[in-house]
């Protein structure tokens, strides 16, 4: 019994260290971030030398080794996103009773990879395949806003900002002041302007990288949501990207 919380404990360390290299590189940094000691921490990291899933330059910095990004490729070549996401959509679904959508970033649009009929008498348009504009559209918004400057304006420059209805913003600079809201509340808002009649929340969804890779969003018809339930919806659909984001492995 004894010898198997051993090797627990010797897993959990070493775990704990191949964690704390993907956010700093110096032995004393990593023993710190670890609360282990250094000889313990050279120690787990020279094995991990020896077995190519940790690279050394001799100077005692560390980064993660060809066999670690080998595992982590393989890993995402075999994750089917709809698939693996679908738990976590099925509950946000529950929760607000909306019609919850997954889209992911393709080019300079976005294509809906799933889709959840929400607990109400009505289906919505939309459909698996459908190509969304990011400026118009709740999750495409959210997917902009986690986006650098530079790379949103040549996103706009070469797509425009044609308008779906009378609500949409076609103006950069508005949505770009929009874009800030955004990024401070965790979720974006479509009031009608992607589609009459439709109000949704949406949230981006990053991967292991940090890349924005696909978006969650929770949508209705405009005569259901106030405010405050909309406000809440936005909160469980951020909560909802981020759990699809750890499945990504984004920190």
């Amino acid at each position: 019994m004894a010898a198997g919380r051993e090797k627990e404990t010797v897993t959990d360390r070493t775990l704990d260290v191949l964690e704390a290299l993907a956010h700093t590189s110096r032995l004393a940094d990593i023993a710190a971030a670890t609360d282990l000691p250094k000889p313990t921490v050279h120690r787990i990291l020279q094995r991990m030398v020896a077995r190519d899933f940790v690279r050394t330059d001799g100077q005692g910095h560390y980064t993660g080794g060809p066999r670690v990004l080998s595992l982590a490729g393989r890993y995402m070549r075999q994750l089917d996103l709809p698939q693996r996401s679908y738990p976590v959509l099925n509950r946000l679904q529950q929760s607000t009773e909306w019609t919850v959508h997954l889209a992911v970033l393709t080019g300079d649009e976005a294509v809906y990879a799933a889709k959840l009929e929400g607990s109400k008498p009505y289906h919505l348009a939309s459909r698996v395949g459908m190509q969304l504009a990011l400026h118009c559209t709740s999750v495409g918004k959210a997917m902009l806003a986690r986006l650098p400057e530079d790379r949103v304006h040549a996103l706009l420059q070469r797509t425009g900002m044609p308008s779906r209805t009378p609500n949409t913003i076609t103006d950069e600079e508005r949505l770009r002041a929009e874009l800030e809201t955004v990024r401070a509340r965790g979720y974006a808002e479509d009031r009608e302007e992607n589609e009459l009649g439709v109000h949704a929340v949406g949230a981006a969804i990053t991967d292991y990288t940090g890349e924005v890779v696909a978006g969650v969003s929770a949508a209705a018809l405009v005569h259901l949501p106030t405010e405050g339930t909309a406000a809440w919806r936005g909160e469980q659909v951020a909560a909802a990207a981020h759990e699809i984001s750890r499945l990504l492995g984004a920190s």
